[in-house]
């Protein structure tokens, strides 16, 4: 018992004379003075009770570490953290790091037990000699602890707590650093140290230190850069190299010292210190941003994020999701495709500039699983200066809706049209069905929403599109590929609106900012306002035979232990595969014989324009077997204030924007770019037997009905011109026209309508600026008219144009257009490669007719150019007509007896000219064989109407084997008589 009292009075001794060193001597010996001030005996059984009664060792939370994101490569994209830090075991810790943390913090660290009195006393004494903190006066196992206090705050107040100087504070610190030494090995204890202190410069722990300061792992420091993270510790505010050179200079100062304390304990020699010490600090210092504002691809990396803190399997609440994603240490992986991203953003950047009021925003979506490949949007992600609302940047996720950090959307238009088309299919409407539509349509009745209420607008007129028509009959495909309003709106009424509501529900269809779709007659217009995301996932689930997958950018959960969860794809069967491989063989139509014609990304492709009422956005969505992507342009001001008419974009006037004008292209070339490395496969066969054979009455009759009237305007044309024009580009269209209406009515059973309604956007309205040069993907002026007559008319002129935003314009001798191939109706039955050049035969069947015209010129006597004319055709006939089926009769075109154009079948292939030029290439063409280049100039802009008729000066003279106008290929040069 003596003892044990002498040994007590002996530590209150101990501890007193430690605090009679001064007050100054630091906060733990002045603490330690303070309980024996009420006497010796007192003193010494309290510091006993304190320092043998230890408490349990802190509990240690996870520290908080950084959260990273990858792309489907693996390569890092962004990242999230509430404090830098990845944490590394002590192996992978340079050792020459561990010795200088070790020296100039805690050099007897693998001596003491957790208080190391003679070190507290050695750093008073030099640091009190020094004027300064030159060596730390704790030992590494009590700033281990304050750390864990400082880690496990919550709040400022907590975080103040955990820093005050007090003695309590002081003491409980102490007690817990000698739990930690009962708990954990030294090693140990310096491993957690390394990882959890602050080296300044937003830095946590020794990695994410080495590489904010020098860009390299921890394994890899050398001496200099180990001292100098070592000299950070004590002081990291005040020695924080990105303040600037005051800062810079206390950090050197700091590494020289370690530099000395290292050489001074023997850990490296003293002229090792000297040489490190005169070099310089050798930063590197490497920007370690978080969040979506430095990311690559910040949009995507704001959908992960609000995918993240919405999704209830990242917690239960937000608070726990956003906890886990800025301290979780996770590894999220991605679905992101770096080479598509780069398309989709090339292709934006170089139609549309981010200082540009309209911007343009673009998804694409993997078909069968939803994954998202890339997303862009024209502006740069983040604030604009002074925080003004309108510039080159935005904080919107435009690419997506309201929950993934978008806005309101804009109406989607004409793209909703595929719902309605699915809905019909899938009620039993076959290929070449349709109706007489009316020149205007009042929604007036048979319209209900899927509460059963009526929602029949008797007050609201509806027009088709300009260039459209003023009515007639039409077919499904025609309906379709010309997008004209009023067939698409009697379509729905007639397979019932809440059917196509629930059709483009199953596809995912949901409104932008969340709410309820709006279920009114003009739903098959666009009138909700969507994202680029929702509708490429929609159209991706018609690539993929029906099966609709819901958007997912996550694929893979990593915790910082290395457990991986994977992500499936979230996947329903939301239509029939027959009736999805229908609609793609009707959508394949827009881009070779509807508003995309002209352009293509050289694979099987399908998709729809989208164009609102008054211009106030404009879409396109399309897919390929692979890739599915969907493009919308709006102002960002707001849609129906500022309508995309009279505006200049990216550089480039329009006059209106359109579905084709501005989205196509950009959905083209992106398409292009993001599938270069992917096999071009083919959209599966739609089973004819189920949707082929369909009749539309009116139309073979209505068809018969335009060729005639074509014909007479061609005759007149030609009296017009004294006959020395060609006829046959003309008579194709007529011609062909009645073939495809023929096809329409479905009186073969076996293809579909080839044709084309009253060539509703085919003419778009973009304008180079002054002194651009021209481009593959140039977008022309156009001047829009309205049509003249029927929808049948404007479809056989649409389709003999051939008009296209990105078809340049080709011009002749002396500037005049060149012609361009024109095509009738029966051309847009099936696609073909271009046709070769006119074989020996034919050129010689060309030159035989030649001599037959220039004989009966001199004679007068038409039997000679009658025997002549009729070898001449025998000769050309030879390959074309046997065997007589429409593939052959399309690859050589022919002449029939009576001098007119065979109904032969093509699908359009030349790049259409736009609006300004189709007037121009239709009036040059039937006579473009023959006349100069002055006599083109003369009449090229004339309308027909303009041309008088006169009785036929000869017969019109016979088509030139190989002319543009024979061939339908503008890569066929033009021939011209001498």
């Amino acid at each position: 018992m003596t003892s044990r009292l002498a040994g007590q009075a002996g530590l209150g001794r101990a501890v007193l004379a430690l605090g009679m060193c001064g007050a100054a001597g630091g906060a733990l010996v002045a603490g330690l003075v303070l309980p024996f001030a009420g006497g010796a005996g007192l003193a010494a059984r309290s510091a006993a009770s304190v320092l043998t009664d230890l408490p349990v060792p802190l509990r240690e939370e996870p520290l908080p570490e950084v959260t990273r994101l990858l792309d489907r490569n693996g390569h890092q994209i962004a990242q999230f953290y509430y404090q830098n830090r990845q944490s590394v075991p002590l192996s992978a810790v340079a050792p020459v790091m561990r010795q200088a943390i070790v020296a100039i913090e805690d050099a007897r660290f693998y001596e003491h037990g957790g208080l190391d009195l003679k070190g507290t006393l050695r750093a008073f004494v030099t640091n009190t000699r020094a004027g300064g903190i030159r060596q730390g006066g704790s030992s590494i196992s009590q700033q281990l602890v304050k750390n864990i206090m400082l880690s496990q705050a919550e709040s400022e107040q907590e975080r103040a707590q955990a820093l005050v100087r007090s003695f309590r504070r002081k003491l409980d610190e102490l007690r817990y650093a000698l739990a930690l030494e009962r708990k954990y090995t030294k090693d140990q204890i310096l491993e957690r140290y390394l990882n959890i202190a602050y080296f300044g410069a937003g830095a946590f722990g020794v990695q994410a230190a080495a590489k904010r300061f020098f860009g390299v792992d921890a394994a890899d420091l050398t001496l200099t850069q180990a001292a100098t993270l070592a000299g950070a510790v004590r002081t990291p505010y005040d020695t924080d190299p990105t303040l600037g050179d005051e800062h810079r200079d206390r950090l050197r100062a700091r590494r020289d010292l370690v530099l000395g304390r290292m050489a001074e304990l023997g850990v490296i020699g003293k002229d090792a210190a000297r040489t490190a010490a005169a070099g310089p600090l050798a930063l590197h210092l490497r920007p370690e941003p978080g969040g979506c504002a430095g990311s690559a691809h910040p949009f995507f990396c704001v959908y992960v994020e609000r995918e993240v803190l919405t999704n209830p399997a990242f917690g239960y609440t937000r608070a726990d999701r956003e906890r886990r994603l800025q301290r979780g240490g996770l590894t999220i992986w991605t679905t992101i495709d770096p080479v598509a991203q780069r398309a989709a953003e090339r292709a934006i950047a170089s139609r549309v500039s981010p200082r540009d009021n309209q911007v343009a925003s673009e998804t694409m979506i993997e078909p069968g699983t939803g994954r998202i490949r890339a997303m862009a949007v024209s502006k740069r992600y983040g604030r604009n200066p002074h925080d003004r609302d309108l510039g080159p940047a935005t904080t919107y996720n435009l690419a997506a809706d309201m929950a993934h950090g978008g806005g309101l959307g804009l109406q989607a238009g004409s793209t909703f049209k595929v719902f309605t088309l699915a809905t019909a299919l899938k009620q039993g409407m076959r290929f070449g069905d349709g109706f007489t539509i009316p020149g205007a349509y009042v929604p007036s009745y048979g319209y209900r929403d899927c509460s059963g209420k009526s929602v029949n607008d008797p007050n609201t007129v509806i027009h088709n599109a300009g260039g459209e028509g003023g009515g007639g009959p039409l077919s499904l495909e025609m309906g379709t590929w010309q997008s004209v309003n009023i067939f698409y709106m009697r379509l729905e009424r007639e397979v019932g609106l809440c059917d196509v509501v629930q059709t483009a529900k199953s596809l995912g269809i949901r409104r932008a900012d969340g709410t309820s779709l709006h279920e009114v007659p003009t739903f098959t217009l666009g009138a909700n306002e969507m994202d680029p995301t929702t509708v490429a996932a929609a159209y991706a689930a018609f690539a993929a035979r029906g099966r609709y997958c819901r958007p997912m950018a996550v694929t893979a959960v990593v915790e910082r232990d290395g457990t991986r969860t994977e992500t499936p794809p979230a996947c329903v069967t939301a239509l029939e595969p027959a009736v999805a491989d229908a609609v793609s063989h009707v959508l394949t139509g827009v881009f070779t014989k509807g508003t995309m014609r002209g352009q293509s990304i050289g694979r099987p492709v399908a998709g729809k324009t989208g164009t609102n009422n008054g211009y106030t956005s404009a879409w396109f969505a399309g897919y390929t077997p692979a890739l599915a992507a969907a493009v919308s342009v709006g102002d960002i001001r707001g849609s129906y204030r500022y309508p995309l008419t009279g505006v200049t974009i990216g550089g480039r006037y329009y006059g209106a924007v359109q579905g084709a004008s501005l989205p196509g292209p950009i959905w083209v070339d992106s398409m292009h770019a993001a599938l270069r490395d992917t096999p071009a496969y083919g959209f599966v066969p739609p089973d004819m037997a189920r949707f082929g054979g369909g009749f539309t009455p009116g139309l073979k009759e209505a068809l018969e009905k335009q060729r005639e009237k074509e014909k007479k305007k061609r005759e007149a044309e030609r009296e017009k011109h004294d006959g020395d024009g060609d006829s046959a580009s003309d008579e194709d269209a007529t011609d062909g026209a009645a073939s495809g209406g023929e096809h329409a009515s479905g009186s073969t059973g076996t293809t579909p309508l080839a044709g084309g309604a009253g060539g509703a956007r085919t003419a778009p309205t973009a304008v180079r600026a002054p002194a651009a040069p021209a481009s593959r993907s140039t977008v022309r002026s156009t001047v829009v008219r309205p049509a003249r007559d029927s929808p049948i008319a404007a479809a056989a002129r649409s389709a003999a144009r051939g008009t296209s935003p990105r078809a340049p314009l080709r011009r002749g001798p002396g500037g005049v257009p060149a012609t361009t191939g024109r095509t009738g109706w029966a051309s847009l039955a099936r696609h073909h490669a271009a046709p070769p050049a006119a074989p020996p035969a034919v050129r010689r069947a060309e030159a035989s007719r030649a001599e037959a015209r220039r004989d009966t010129a001199r004679s007068g006597t038409a039997e000679r150019g009658t025997r002549k004319h009729a070898t001449a055709d025998a000769t050309a006939n030879h390959r074309t007509t046997t065997p007589a089926t429409a593939e052959r009769r399309a690859a050589v075109p022919h002449r029939t007896p009576r001098g007119r154009r065979s109904a032969v079948s093509h699908e359009g292939t030349n790049p259409p000219a736009n609006r300004s030029t189709t007037h121009n290439a239709k009036h040059s063409a039937p006579h473009n064989a023959n006349r100069s280049a002055a006599h083109d100039a003369k009449h090229a802009a004339k309308p027909n109407a303009n041309h008088a008729a006169k009785p036929p000066a000869r017969d019109p003279a016979p088509r030139r084997a190989g002319s543009p106008a024979r061939r339908h290929h503008p890569a066929h040069p033009v021939r011209r008589r001498a």
